[in-house]
């Protein structure tokens, strides 16, 4: 049987369409809830809409679909159970277990939760935008599709989301640097007196 462009493969399940799809959702929603406990709550409510709409689906990109999903069950009727909230750990998220030396890996662990912070307080759409390009690696047109929007809206979203992420690590080095020089210059003091 042949496709049609932007129609549905009768051979097309579910299976094939949105579980391949079960770890960027999870990643996602991890970053839209920041709670471990709750993304796997959207994820599952996001895989049941799906499986209860899959006759909706027309074919095409299953992954930006089923994120579109997740998406919106994130920001739609969806409520958490709980309020306490955990950071997000690089670290335990990583699949990358390299062995570098100790201060190598405290380097990175502290960029990286600089970064989380930094991402954490940008408005909710900025954040989405960079973690769905930067982290999940949609191009373009899949997150014009997954976030409903034109694809220019899409481009110029991340031109500011990208601006306010330097904007907010550029102030958090600042504070960072002048921190371990006021902690240098009491360390000073104290050997001189």
């Amino acid at each position: 049987m042949n496709r049609v462009a932007g129609s549905l493969d009768q051979r097309d399940t579910f299976e094939d369409v949105v579980l391949p799809h079960l770890d960027a959702a999870y990643r996602l929603a991890r970053w839209l809830v920041r709670n471990d406990h709750d993304a796997e709550d959207v994820v599952q409510e996001a895989a049941l809409r799906a499986f209860r709409y899959f006759r909706t689906f027309e074919g095409g990109n299953g992954r930006a679909w089923f994120l579109r999903i997740v998406r919106n069950t994130c920001h739609g009727g969806w409520k958490p159970i709980r309020t306490l909230t955990d950071p997000f750990d690089e670290e335990r998220h990583s699949s990358d277990q390299s062995s570098n030396s100790p201060e190598t890996l405290m380097l990175r662990t502290d960029a990286a939760a600089r970064i989380d912070r930094a991402i954490g307080t940008l408005p909710d759409r900025f954040r989405e935008l960079l973690v769905l390009r930067e982290i999940e690696g949609l191009s373009y047109r899949e997150l014009a599709d997954v976030m409903d929007i034109p694809i220019g809206t899409v481009m110029s979203g991340l031109s500011r989301a990208r601006e306010a992420l330097r904007g907010v690590l550029g102030d958090e080095l600042k504070r960072a640097t002048t921190h371990e020089r006021r902690v240098e210059e009491t360390e000073d003091e104290g050997v001189v007196a």
